[in-house]
């Protein structure tokens, strides 16, 4: 009876439970019609470029993406005025509760729109007397009688360095430190910044303006000790710490924004620990998403993600880590050593760098720690860390190192056929190609693939080591790597490719 009557509550509270979703999404400068002093030169009213006709699209185009999907609640960002919003609510029916905030002279503002009751909003300033920063709207939501609180955010773009949107995530957390620690919160918004700010960022002079420190990682906490925070051990950490939902995606679909072509992650959904911890609301394991839209009403994607009061989705287990080289593609950091066995040393690039591979798995690139593998030779090893250089995944710490086979392979037998892949696909990142034709003019490789006419860069640390321009070469052993997002070809040696004589 008493087995029975526990089923019947569980029963009850899970179809009393709610599940919704938020979503965060920049539309890219709404305006309205109404003259305030205060627009962009391009978005002056009843101009040229900015009338009636373009408004009603800009708000058709909106609506659209925003109804695509089932979205409970939307922070929205570059909206000009509460008029503007009031417009394109008409067309959204479905939001019954809204909020505006824009700072004083700014051309555009902050909203928040729900379904669910907004019982507060408040403001968390930033760099009060900056005409050029913009505050934090904090608005807390009634959800199945739980409270969530969403930090909408609009950080500083990056015309300016890093120094101009740390203080947006000093701003948050000094906040976050007052509040109660058991409260569920989400930062979202248009942070201007990587998921791995701190990597992508760390070379560019222009960003790079505070010694390696971003406000995402550094001072957001997604990071500790230059490891991101994951869902395996979030609940483990002493201090605030958050959990950035695009590890969630695969690395090559990590993207809600292009930038001269290089995808960049500008918006961000950031959760707090509580959202894990089993108690009022929950977040929907691997519910994050992108809204690829064809509609290019904004030079944004909505991202969103899904939640619930239902404590079972709450459940989210370690990940759990296989025990072979694809594992090196997964993961963002190696929470567990992965056990690799029976890898052939197939390149060496120098002394202390080389490719290994088992038979059958993918590639990998040992960088910097492979001073003890001799090309041709089978070993085991324990990967303890990894790298992502610019997109390019690198092992660069490994121990355990023991020989299993004296016995020289066919390390050729290893290498990829050139005419049996397309070698654009980013699974066969850190393989070595082989039989590769074409022409070399001005840093390409012009070949044919399939009948078809493609070209890939071809790169080399030492220019020397390039052909020479219109120069018909075979590549023989060339590393496919990645280059923030585009797939190139790495010559290490001269001796990677010949050149073919007339």
């Amino acid at each position: 009876m008493k087995f029975l009557l526990l089923l019947y509550i569980l029963f009850l509270t899970t179809v009393n439970a709610l599940t919704f979703t938020v979503a965060t999404y920049n539309v890219e400068n709404l305006f309205d019609l109404k003259y305030q002093g205060n627009e962009y030169l391009e978005f002056k009213p009843h101009t040229k470029k900015w009338n009636k006709k373009k408004l009603e699209n800009k708000l058709k185009n909106i609506t659209k993406v925003l109804n695509t999907k089932k979205l409970d609640i939307v922070s929205l960002q570059e909206i000009e005025s509460k008029e503007a919003l009031d417009l394109l609510l008409q067309k959204l029916p479905q939001y019954k509760y809204s909020h505006f905030y824009k700072k004083p002279n700014s051309a555009i503002g902050l909203s928040i729109i729900s379904k669910y009751p907004i019982i507060s909003n408040d403001i968390i300033p930033v760099q009060k007397y900056n005409k050029r920063s913009r505050d934090i709207l904090k608005s807390t939501i009634l959800i199945d009688n739980k409270k969530l609180i969403i930090f909408t955010n609009h950080w500083r773009s990056k015309k300016a360095g890093e120094n101009a949107r740390i203080p947006y995530a000093i701003a948050l957390m000094k906040h976050l430190q007052t509040i109660n620690k058991d409260i569920e919160y989400l930062i979202l918004g248009d942070l201007n910044s990587n998921y791995n700010e701190y990597k992508t960022f760390k070379y560019n002079k222009k960003l790079n303006t505070t010694s390696g420190i971003t406000g995402i990682n550094q001072i957001l906490n997604t990071t500790i000790k230059q490891n991101f925070i994951t869902k395996n051990n979030i609940k483990n950490q002493d201090e605030i710490v958050h959990y950035n939902l695009w590890l969630e995606k695969s690395k090559y679909h990590r993207y809600s924004y292009k930038y001269r072509g290089e995808k960049e992650t500008p918006d961000n959904i950031i959760l707090a620990q509580t959202l894990f911890d089993n108690k009022n609301i929950s977040y929907i394991d691997n519910s994050f998403d992108v809204l690829y839209s064809k509609n290019k009403q904004s030079d944004h994607l909505l991202i969103y993600a899904s939640f619930s009061t239902n404590k079972a989705y709450s459940n989210i287990g370690n990940t759990p880590i296989n025990n072979s080289a694809s594992s090196v593609y997964k993961v963002e950091n190696i929470e567990k050593p992965i056990n690799i066995n029976n890898s052939l040393i197939i390149y060496k690039i120098s002394s202390n760098s080389a490719i290994a591979k088992e038979k059958g798995k993918r590639a990998i690139y040992l960088y910097k720690c492979a001073g003890q593998l001799k090309i041709g030779n089978k070993y085991n090893f324990t990967i303890n860390e990894i790298d992502n250089f610019n997109g390019l995944i690198e092992v660069t710490n490994i121990s355990n190192i023991k020989s299993i086979s004296d016995k020289k392979e066919h390390i050729k037998n290893y290498f990829l056929e050139a005419k049996d892949i397309d070698i654009f696909n980013l699974k066969y990142q850190n393989e070595i190609v082989k039989n590769l034709k074409g022409i070399y003019k001005n840093r390409y490789l012009y070949f044919t693939y399939n009948g078809k006419n493609k070209k890939i860069r071809l790169y080399a640390k030492d220019k020397n080591i390039l052909p020479k321009d219109n120069q018909n070469i075979i590549v023989n052993s060339g590393h496919i790597s990645i280059y923030k997002s585009k797939v190139q070809i790495t010559l290490h040696k001269k001796s990677d490719y010949i050149v073919i004589k007339k």
